[in-house]
């Protein structure tokens, strides 16, 4: 069986308009029901910024993960 690393980074919801962060408990595939966005950023600190603003425009919770571009060297 091959076991891969997790790419999740972070979580957000959005609590009275705001956007809260949380760096564990992730939402189960199965349970995952609202699709997904690429949004190509920089760094961490860019993705985590537009994971707070779509978790408070949409009222829906997001994950944050890490995913390798093209030509990316392994981690």
């Amino acid at each position: 069986m091959i076991r891969y690393r997790s790419t999740a980074i972070c979580s957000v919801e959005a609590v009275d308009g705001e956007p809260v962060f949380s760096d564990g408990w992730y939402v189960e595939t199965k349970e995952h029901l609202g699709g997904f966005a690429v949004v190509d950023v920089p760094d961490d600190e860019a993705a985590r910024y537009w994971a707070g603003r779509l978790a408070t425009a949409l009222d829906w919770p997001q994950e944050v993960h890490r995913f390798r571009g093209p030509g990316a060297r392994p981690a």
